[in-house]
């Protein structure tokens, strides 16, 4: 085979969980091949680069290898170069500060430390 639908394609190599769900992405415009929004009978051939919008964020992927049938997930990568960025890091926060039941409203003293806890100094360093 020297080329295949891009909604085939992108469901074969395990883009998309569903053919459904490639053809869709397609007509949303969440595909694009070489830089152009992609109708899901668009073709794909070796060297083209696809840019898919999944659930899991951007994929930008360059075809090595046509296939239409699902399957396995070794198989699936050996038809692709995955060129996707790795995700930046994940950003620490505090942990939630909890209160006992009944508790009441915090005082002033107690959200001033719970701001200090969360990084967000809120009271001016002259009063402290």
């Amino acid at each position: 085979m020297t080329s295949a639908r891009v909604d085939a394609w992108t469901w074969a190599i395990r883009l998309y969980p569903t053919r459904s769900a490639a053809t869709a992405a397609c007509k949303a415009g969440h595909v694009k091949v070489n830089g152009a929004s992609a109708k899901p009978a668009q073709v794909v051939r070796v060297g083209d680069h696809v840019r898919a919008l999944t659930a899991g964020g951007e994929r930008l992927v360059i075809v090595t290898g046509i296939i239409t049938k699902r399957t396995s997930a070794p198989l699936a990568a050996a038809n692709y170069d995955d060129l996707t960025p790795p995700p930046p890091p994940r950003e620490e926060r505090p942990a939630a500060v909890l209160r006992e039941r009944g508790a009441g409203r915090p005082t002033k003293r107690d959200r001033r430390l719970i701001e200090r806890l969360r990084g967000r100094d809120g009271v001016p360093d002259e009063l402290d």
